[in-house]
């Protein structure tokens, strides 16, 4: 998630189980332009055994650049596509979650993607880099592109499918169709593509529910994890069959406070990383008694002194509010329209003009 799951959160989220902990989303373009801030998001973490790097772009040619330097520099052993960012300024370029419509463009970048990691795991002598693909359903419900999107993909030779089962339309309104990822499941079936399930996953017995539900190999974490990174501990647990920990009181929620903040002035300095922290604190407090003044406070720290002090103030004898756990965290707000270029919708294949379009829908740093 863009300025969320960076190497401080995800080594927080690793410290409580297992699975792959994706970058934030990174920009080919920033990658190939030798941007310094793009290349200080890939820099991997100490305690990465699998690096993962989510790429965006719009150019198969630039992706492709981008995927071959990533490997040379041994700082991806597996490359996640995003192919469902439903921002507006990046839809209405054509990017994001507007690509799939495209099926010639999304073929081109997905098989782009695949032959630069074969090209180059070939030429270093290491294990074949995965590439993979999370994406939406489509555009709105008159645009659905999943299936189709998934075929493309699983044609072109992606390790899985990623699919976050809302529209562009929806953002993160409303609800996810759990039932559209099992339709997509039964449709790669026959290429032996798995999929992995993404979209209302609050509790490790909600990811139990979606694989029974839908059949799919796994699922995606986004927004689930806000405040929450011992979400990983827990899937682990009830995917192994054991028991569910517990979540922690306010004392053990304080302690991963601390941690998170450690870690993310060990790599970005005291200042940016409190302005870093502040929006997460108030998904770690949701739900415990907290005065607003010292909540308001919390969310203005500038520096770890500071945060200390105003933590000490919080009365820490008080269990998790488990009647905020499956509520959900971020953003929920849904778009008023999906906003893409004009025309854009009239045929599945892209003109020239539309590919000059594309140039604006990837920004240099942030893919959006």
């Amino acid at each position: 998630m863009a300025g969320i799951t960076n190497q401080a959160y995800r080594s927080v989220c690793r410290s409580f189980g297992g699975g792959v902990f994706v970058s934030e989303m990174v920009t080919s373009r920033g990658l190939v332009e030798g941007h310094p801030a793009t290349w200080a998001m890939v820099e991997p973490e100490a305690d990465a055994a699998t690096k993962s790097i989510q790429l965006y772009g719009t150019n198969a040619e630039t992706i492709a650049a981008a995927v071959q330097v990533l490997i040379e520099r041994d700082l991806a052993d597996h490359i996640d596509l995003n192919m469902g960012c439903p921002v507006p300024k990046v839809t209405k370029k054509g990017g994001g979650a507007a690509i799939p419509w495209k099926k010639d463009l999304f073929a081109d970048i997905i098989s782009s993607a695949v032959i630069a990691a074969r090209e180059m795991s070939r030429k270093k002598a290491i294990s074949e880099v995965p590439i993979t693909v999370k994406m939406r359903l489509g555009l709105d419900d008159e645009h659905l592109t999943y299936l189709d999107a998934g075929e493309i993909a699983a044609k072109n030779g992606v390790a899985w499918v990623a699919l976050h089962s809302r529209t562009a339309a929806q953002m993160y309104s409303g609800f996810a169709d759990w039932a559209a990822i099992g339709r997509l499941v039964e449709h790669l079936a026959s290429f032996g593509v798995p999929v992995l399930g993404n979209g209302d996953i609050w509790t490790a017995k909600d990811a139990l529910r979606m694989v029974e539900h839908t059949g799919c190999a796994g699922v995606v974490i986004g927004r689930g994890c806000l405040g929450r990174p011992w979400l990983f501990g827990q899937l682990d647990e009830v995917f192994n069959k054991k028991p569910i920990s517990a979540d922690p009181d306010l004392v053990g929620v304080c302690e991963v406070m601390n941690t998170h903040l450690t870690f993310l002035i060990e790599r970005f300095g005291e200042a940016k990383a409190c302005r870093d922290f502040r929006k997460h604190v108030s998904w770690y407090l949701k739900g415990f008694r907290v005065g607003q003044e010292l909540r308001q406070r919390l969310g203005l720290i500038n520096s770890h002194e500071k945060f200390e002090s105003l933590l000490n103030q919080l009365d820490k004898h008080e269990s998790y509010p488990t009647h905020v756990t499956d509520i959900p965290r971020g953003r929920t707000r849904a778009a008023k329209g999906v906003q893409v270029p004009a025309g854009w919708l009239d045929s599945q294949h892209i003109g020239a003009s539309e590919m000059r379009e594309l140039v604006g829908a990837e920004l240099a740093i942030s893919g959006g």
